[in-house]
């Protein structure tokens, strides 16, 4: 009989920072990026603090900076960045979150991940904290050792999209599965199972979750809290 399925987003969703953001911080720590990229990103990070600006613009930033600067760098030194910067990082996690995760690893679900940062990142989080049976990220093409500046595999591009040919591919059904995120981009795998969670949404996946009756989940310091 087949596991039940359980699927998670990380930023925002069971890590309280971004991955992606974190990684290209380590990377100027270690002088591989120029300080001016993280300069960039915290201003517009800022901007979207004070209302002056959205998050999509800083994650989409985010991701067009990491390509413009991972070209030439080896692989080597983007694991090694991924290594120092979860081991400072690692337990920067929601409440919520950790204790689903223990729920369900009780309930022996099969657990996987599906998120927009670099699969290296994602990986070492995997190996040091989460322990989920599966982890997929973005993949940044290599050759000889060292990354190209080109994408190869988006699995974020659409989430419902590489969720669904997952599940028939494994053979996991709809019944008792979960699902959890916070943006919209989640909203086409959170179509897909059985026990959708909104945790912290944003105002888009928020509108989405009270149309669709999905349970809504915030956390606010040490307590969650139940919207209707």
């Amino acid at each position: 009989m087949q596991q039940p399925l359980a699927i998670f987003d990380i930023d925002g969703t069971i890590f309280r920072k971004n991955l992606h953001f974190e990684l290209i911080n380590q990377l100027v720590l270690m002088g591989v990026f120029p300080q001016e990229v993280r300069d960039r990103l915290t201003r517009l990070y800022s901007r979207w603090l004070e209302h002056e600006g959205t998050y999509g613009e800083y994650r989409d930033a985010l991701v067009k900076l990491y390509a413009e600067n991972i070209g030439g760098v080896s692989v080597d030194t983007v694991k090694i960045a991924s290594r120092k910067m979860i081991e400072f990082h690692q337990k920067r996690t929601y409440i919520f979150a950790e204790r689903l995760i223990k729920y369900l690893r009780e309930k022996n679900y099969y657990i996987i991940s599906v998120s927009g940062s670099p699969l290296e990142a994602v990986r070492e989080f995997n190996r040091v904290h989460l322990n989920f049976d599966e982890v997929f990220g973005t993949i940044y093409e290599a050759v000889d050792g060292s990354y190209t500046g080109r994408e190869s595999e988006v699995p974020v591009e659409d989430k419902g999209k590489f969720v669904r040919e997952y599940m028939q591919r494994r053979g996991f059904a709809k019944k008792d599965s979960y699902g959890i995120g916070d943006t919209q981009s989640d909203a086409g795998f959170l179509k897909l199972v059985d026990n959708p969670i909104a945790f912290n949404p944003d105002h888009e996946l928020k509108a989405i979750a009270e149309v669709e009756n999905w349970k809504i989940k915030v956390e606010r310091k040490d307590v969650v809290y139940d919207i209707v």
